[in-house]
């Protein structure tokens, strides 16, 4: 609360234009007039964004040695399927029916790592089994455990079928570095504080990405999937459980497609999809039960993101379906490089856990601008907290005001609302811009609207506990 009273008090108008400076207020921002505008830029989305295509023939993994007894450990037999796969051009690995226990998997451009129906990978627990790669943990660059499904700089890349990836997390493993008694931690144990806050300085010192050697003794917990600056990734039909930390975490990478991928667990920061300063996004059909955000739209953190400057950019999230979850669709909070292009339409919540439909979190220390997001037709049967929420305090301050404009809600429904309907909590120098909602019916919420600054803030047929609201 202390952070917030200073935020509010900025000391003097010589500040102030340091901080609208930082966030590049002076860009020409997009306004809709019409929600013909957004749909039409989402048709045009759907053209850019296209499947990689992978040569007619499949590599066996059993033909490399492996063994699907849920017992050998198959990291020599998936490496030689998948570099054989490359060498030849690309193609299909195929996990066959199974349970095919392995340490983690690097994929190369050109291949589709095919999972079948009854096959399961089951990720080792051994730390000896993860090498350090360069991997981005929480929006912050670092030398850390390989993600169990890693790729760096590699193009066509692919992870389809009806199978099963297990990340082999529980409270007895993995979750426990979390810190949280929720999750197994008790005093005596290691977890993940002192290598958090270390790569929090090193980020703020600006120290060199490959310098930055994490791994054993700093218990930071590897992600699931994540392709480093890849190209063309494709991630179809299998199902994701017991992450240890995200789930699909692709980093500046340009062409992904998450499509009809069940994501289902319950661990400390088990994100859904939290794309990460990408290009052409495209995350349809999929279910998400997670101990976290279900969907986190991401550019970096502070240093990181903005040394960088890429924005998240073109994303569509299309026909999901959300149940537990901090936050269905989510903007932040690492989001440094800023957000544009956001679209989520026809997708369904409901969870009594169900924190915010639509939230976008920031804050002074990350700066940036989040623009032009649209969400229609979204059916929600309850939530927690808020249908819209706009958080510019979500962590620490800093000297890089926060931008959010052009947010477009229409067609919501909500059946059992929360604390709020719709919630900003911004600063006075940069109010949230032209926040519309239209076609919105949220019933029984506590509190209608609470919000502090904004600026051409419109309701155009929206219903609160069967009130009609104005903006005021």
């Amino acid at each position: 609360m202390r952070y917030k009273k200073l935020l509010f008090a900025l000391p003097s108008l010589a500040l102030v234009a340091v901080l609208l400076q930082s966030s590049k207020f002076a860009d020409e921002p997009k306004v809709w007039t019409s929600a013909n505008q957004p749909l039409h830029e989402i048709e045009a989305l759907r053209r850019q964004i296209k499947a990689p295509v992978f040569k007619n023939k499949d590599y066996n993994v059993l033909d490399f040695g492996a063994k699907g007894d849920g017992v050998t450990k198959n990291t020599a037999a998936f490496k030689k399927a998948i570099e054989s796969c490359n060498a030849a051009g690309g193609g299909r690995v195929v996990v066959p029916a199974g349970k095919f226990f392995t340490g983690p998997v690097y994929l190369k451009s050109n291949v589709n790592l095919y999972l079948s129906e009854g096959a399961t990978i089951i990720f080792s627990k051994d730390k000896k089994d993860y090498p350090l790669a360069l991997v981005r943990w929480e929006g912050m660059d670092c030398m850390n455990y390989t993600s169990q499904i890693y790729a760096y700089h590699e193009k066509n890349i692919a992870i389809t079928g009806t199978g099963t990836i297990d990340g082999n997390a529980s409270d007895l493993d993995w979750w426990v570095w979390k810190g949280s008694a929720e999750h197994g931690w008790k005093p005596g144990l290691p977890n993940q504080k002192t290598g958090r806050d270390s790569l929090h300085t090193l980020m703020h010192n600006k120290v060199d990405a490959r310098k930055r050697i994490f791994g054993d003794g700093y218990y930071l917990r590897p992600y699931m999937i994540q392709p480093y600056e890849c190209q063309n990734l494709l991630i179809s039909g299998v199902k994701l459980i017991n992450s240890p930390m995200w789930f699909i975490g692709p980093v500046m990478c340009d062409n992904v497609i998450v499509e009809r991928v069940s994501i289902n667990s319950h661990g400390p920061n088990t994100d859904g999809c939290d794309p990460d300063a990408c290009r052409n996004v495209l995350i349809k059909d999929c279910y998400f039960n997670t101990g976290d955000d279900c969907i986190a739209i991401k550019s970096g953190r502070d240093e990181d993101g903005r040394a960088f400057g890429r924005p998240a950019e073109n994303h569509l999230i299309e026909g999901c379906r959300m149940e537990d979850g901090h936050g269905g669709v989510v903007i932040g909070s690492e989001i440094a490089g800023g957000a544009r292009n956001i679209y989520a339409i026809n997708c369904q919540m409901s969870s009594p856990d169900m924190d915010i439909i639509l939230r976008i979190k920031t804050s002074s220390s990350r700066g940036g601008i989040i623009q032009n997001v649209f969400m229609d037709n979204i059916n929600v049967g309850i939530y927690k907290t808020a249908a819209v929420h706009c958080n510019m305090f979500y962590e620490k301050p800093g000297n890089f005001m926060p931008v959010i404009r052009n947010v477009w809600v229409q067609n919501l429904d909500v059946n059992q609302g929360g604390t709020y309907g719709v919630f900003v909590n911004a600063y006075k120098e940069s109010p949230v811009q032209n926040l519309k909602l239209i076609n919105c019916n949220i019933r029984n919420v506590k509190t209608p609207v609470k919000v502090d600054y904004v600026k051409d803030m419109e309701f155009k047929n929206v219903t609160v506990n069967g009130k009609t609201l104005s903006a005021k």
